[in-house]
């Protein structure tokens, strides 16, 4: 599975294209596919990303609803009507369709956040906010986080 680590900024040049960080290209390409998935995420003025694979994951998440339920019909409206493929060019760049951009406000350069199984493209002031309001919430609740089964020697 692909993962996504640190943050990145980068240019988008006259014709629209911004580079993608070779470390997330190289996780990418891993699966198949040269390119990613994005749409507008339902959270956040920001654009989320993921692998193909991710994609059907969130997929057959969304089958495990309620056919025509409420809460399936919402997910397929939010996430896969609004989702594009967003393909690499052969230097490793993308031109990102215009209405992401405008939803995420981003002007002339862009920041690629690691989600770890995801990540996401922000316009770089309102990531540096959010991120800061991110670490605040964990440190007053004093969040803690558990470790999921399996550890390196047991993958051995």
């Amino acid at each position: 599975m692909a993962l996504f680590l640190s943050t990145y900024l980068n240019k988008l040049d006259k014709k629209g294209r911004i580079s993608v960080p070779a470390s997330y290209r190289a996780a990418l390409s891993q699966e198949g596919y040269s390119g990613f998935i994005a749409f507008r995420s339902y959270k956040f003025p920001a654009i989320e990303c993921c692998s193909f694979a991710r994609m059907e994951q969130m997929s057959k998440s969304v089958d495990q609803l309620d056919i025509f339920s409420e809460a399936q019909d919402d997910f397929s409206a939010a996430i896969f009507a609004d989702a594009e493929q967003i393909p690499f060019d052969g230097d490793g760049r993308i031109v990102l369709p215009k209405d992401l951009v405008m939803f995420a406000g981003i002007d002339d350069t862009a920041a690629f956040v690691g989600r770890g199984a995801t990540f996401q493209i922000w316009r770089p002031d309102r990531f540096g906010a959010h991120q800061n309001k991110a670490r605040e919430r964990i440190h007053e609740r004093q969040a803690t986080l558990k470790l999921a089964p399996g550890s390196l020697h047991e993958e051995r």
